[in-house]
């Protein structure tokens, strides 16, 4: 039997999370069959499974690996930025379909609660430190703290995803986030 580096095993994990995510995304959770997974993957199910234990497993991976980027954007680009790079991105573009999935799922999922609960909280370090680094190069007004700040974004973030789920036209979102973004910056008095 041919041994298989580290690399490889890798890349096959990728490709199996690349098309599971599409797949709950698709189908939500529910409706990710086996036999949709395999063929989302293009891998077989004993292949999906010697990575993942199992479907569950594999829905945590997506969800944990989703936040992963979610936290890194928002750390180079603000919760803003991450915001547009959700609307504008069309791989990241159906990330709230994941995201209603993910809330869904974790009131019957204790581990899932977890991990999402842990990663919710790093995304919300990331944002904390990235908006104290723009109070503290004064371009961000400063007779708001950072903790109501955080909660505001975090209801935009919230209302975004409302939007986008319900269907309705996102055209204007980019100009509401530019008010939003605009009402917490220092302003030119000049």
């Amino acid at each position: 039997m041919p041994k298989v580096s580290e690399t490889d095993l890798s890349e096959r994990r990728t490709d199996i999370l690349r098309g599971a995510r599409e797949c709950f995304v698709t189908h939500g959770y529910d409706g990710a069959t086996v036999s949709r997974l395999e063929k989302e993957t293009g891998k077989s199910r004993g292949a999906i499974f010697h990575h993942y234990r199992n479907k569950e497993t594999l829905f945590r991976e997506v969800a944990h690996r989703d936040m992963l980027r979610m936290t890194e954007l928002a750390s180079e680009q603000g919760m803003i930025g991450l915001i547009r790079y959700l609307l504008e991105d069309p791989e990241l573009a159906d990330w709230w379909g994941l995201r209603v999935e993910i809330t869904r799922r974790i009131r019957h999922d204790e581990q899932l609660r977890k991990t999402w609960d842990a990663d919710q909280q790093t995304l919300r370090r990331a944002v904390t430190a990235r908006l104290e680094e723009q109070r503290d190069s004064g371009r961000l007004r400063t007779d708001i703290s950072t903790e109501t700040t955080l909660q505001l974004l975090e209801l935009v973030l919230e209302g975004v995803m409302a939007h986008l789920a319900s269907d309705r036209d996102d055209t204007l979102l980019p100009e509401a986030l530019d008010i939003v973004e605009h009402s917490l910056r220092v302003q030119d008095t000049d």
